[in-house]
Parts: C-alpha cells; sequence; structure tokens
C-alpha cells in the first residue's frame, strides 16, 4: 500500500518498532522456522509492553506489573531473563 500524499511519516511508528525489534531481539538469533519466530516476537512483546522502559514515555514502561510499593531500597536486586539472557529486566524484591 502507498503512502499517502503530504502524509511522508505515515509509518514512522511501525517502521521504529520493526526496528527495534530486529535489533534488540532477532539479530541475536537464528530464526528456525515460523515457530519459532512466533516464540521470539511474543516473548518480545511482553517485555516491551511490561518491563522496557519507553525514553519517548518519560522512562516509563507501558503496562507495568502492579506490585507492592517498595520504594525504601530495603529489598534485593532481582533479574528477570528471556530468552537465555538476551531481554533482562531488573526489579527490587519485596522486603
Amino acid at each position: 500500500m502507498a503512502t499517502p500524499a503530504k502524509s511522508p511519516n505515515c509509518n514512522a511508528v511501525a517502521e521504529r518498532f520493526i526496528r527495534t525489534v530486529r535489533e534488540e531481539c532477532l539479530d541475536h538469533f537464528i530464526v528456525l522456522g515460523e515457530r519459532h519466530l512466533r516464540h521470539l516476537l511474543r516473548e518480545f512483546i511482553v517485555h516491551y509492553h511490561g518491563e522496557r522502559y519507553h525514553q519517548g514515555l518519560d522512562s516509563q514502561i507501558i503496562r507495568p506489573v502492579v506490585g507492592a510499593a517498595n520504594d525504601n531500597g530495603a529489598g534485593k536486586i532481582a533479574r528477570r531473563a528471556r530468552l537465555g539472557g538476551v531481554l533482562s529486566y531488573y526489579h527490587r524484591r519485596a522486603a
């Protein structure tokens, strides 16, 4: 489908998302088939929406997991790894 006239940035958001998926996920793997690709994309989408900080959103997470507030710094730092450690999310455990 052609980009409409007078709107050269019509696909900019989609193109940026595809670039992010490629750079942060797909460039680190040799995709072995459609099933493998779907698994990689599914894991990346969960990470992207629930664990990845977005600079354009003032370093917020799109859909943060609601949990107990623990701002006192007493809990230990924990790491949640996805896709064999390619994607990581660090959080503070409740004390």
